[in-house]
C-alpha cells in the first residue's frame, strides 16, 4: 500500500484518460502521483478506452480505485459523478478538474458560433459544473482542495480566441470559488501548463500539419527559456502539492508552470 502526502484522502480527477501517444497525458500522470501518494482514486473521462488504462495503471499502487465514464457537458452526469464518489468513499478531500481542448478554435471574426459553444462547455461551463455538485460535500465536511487546469494561454498572446478566453474564464471561477467558501475550510487554486509534451499537445498538431511529432517537439522546445517542453508528470507534481496539507494556507493562486513562457512578456 502506497503511503504519503496524500494519505487518507479521496481524490476525483476528471479528464483521467489517456490519449494514444508516445508520452503520457496530464490527467493520467496526476492519478500516478496521486496514487503513490496514498490518494483513493475516482477517475472521471468520457472515453472509456482511455480510462481503462489509466485505471489499469495505477492499481499497481494498492489504493482503492473506482472509475465512471461521464460527460461533463451535462449537468446530470456532473452531479453523478460526485454523488457517486461520496456513496463510495463517504467523502470527497480533492476535485481534481483536468479539461480543455481547442481544436477547432480560430480567429475572432472567422470562427464559427458552435465552435465557440463546443469548446465553452468543456473547457468552462463543465468545470463550473463539476465544482457546483462537489462543493456542497465539502462544505458539509468543512474542508476539500479544488484543483482547476487552466493554461498560460490565459494570460499571454494566443493567436485564437476561444481557448484563450475559457482558460481566463477557469482562472476568475477558480478564484471565485476561492474567496467563496474559505469559510468552510475549502482552497481552490488553478494550474497554468505552458508547452507541455502530451499526446493532445503533441500528435494532434502533427497530424494536422502532416509532419513527425519531433518536428512539432522541436518547435516548441525552441520557445522555452529553459529550452524544453515540460511533460505531464512537472505538472502532475504541482497538483500534488496544492492537494497535499504543505498547501493548507494557500488558496486563489494561478500557478504556472512553463519553464518561464510567460515571462517573455516582460
Amino acid at each position: 500500500m502506497a503511503v504519503g502526502r496524500l494519505r487518507g484522502k479521496v481524490a476525483i480527477i476528471v479528464g483521467a484518460g489517456q490519449q494514444p501517444g508516445q508520452t503520457i497525458g496530464n490527467g493520467h500522470a496526476t492519478a500516478e502521483r496521486f496514487a503513490q501518494e496514498g490518494a483513493s482514486l475516482f477517475l472521471v473521462d468520457e472515453n472509456a478506452d482511455w480510462l481503462n488504462e489509466t485505471v489499469q495503471a495505477v492499481q499497481q499502487f494498492g489504493n482503492p480505485v473506482r472509475s465512471l465514464v461521464a460527460d461533463i457537458t451535462q449537468e446530470q452526469q456532473c452531479e453523478s459523478i460526485a454523488k457517486n464518489c461520496k456513496y463510495v468513499y463517504g467523502r470527497i478531500d480533492i476535485l481534481h478538474n483536468n479539461v480543455g481542448l481547442s481544436k477547432g478554435d480560430k480567429k475572432t471574426a472567422e470562427l464559427d458560433v458552435s465552435t465557440w459553444e463546443f469548446i465553452m462547455d468543456r473547457n468552462l461551463k463543465g468545470m463550473f459544473m463539476t465544482c457546483k455538485h462537489v462543493l456542497p460535500i465539502m462544505v458539509e465536511q468543512k474542508s476539500g482542495c479544488i484543483i482547476n487546469v487552466s493554461s498560460t494561454a490565459s494570460l499571454a498572446a494566443r493567436p485564437t480566441v476561444t481557448y484563450k478566453t475559457s482558460k481566463a474564464g477557469v482562472n476568475a471561477l477558480t478564484q471565485h470559488i476561492a474567496i467563496e467558501n474559505a469559510p468552510f475550510g475549502i482552497r481552490a487554486n488553478a494550474l497554468l501548463p505552458g508547452l507541455i509534451d502530451t499526446p493532445m499537445a503533441i500528435n494532434r498538431r502533427a497530424q494536422e500539419r502532416g509532419v513527425d511529432p519531433d518536428v512539432i517537439r522541436k518547435e516548441r522546445n525552441a520557445l522555452v527559456p529553459m529550452g524544453r517542453m515540460g511533460t505531464a508528470m512537472d505538472v502532475a507534481n504541482a497538483a500534488v502539492f496544492l492537494a497535499s496539507d504543505e498547501a493548507s494556507y494557500i488558496t486563489g493562486v494561478l500557478l504556472p508552470i512553463d519553464g518561464g513562457l510567460i515571462q517573455k512578456r516582460g
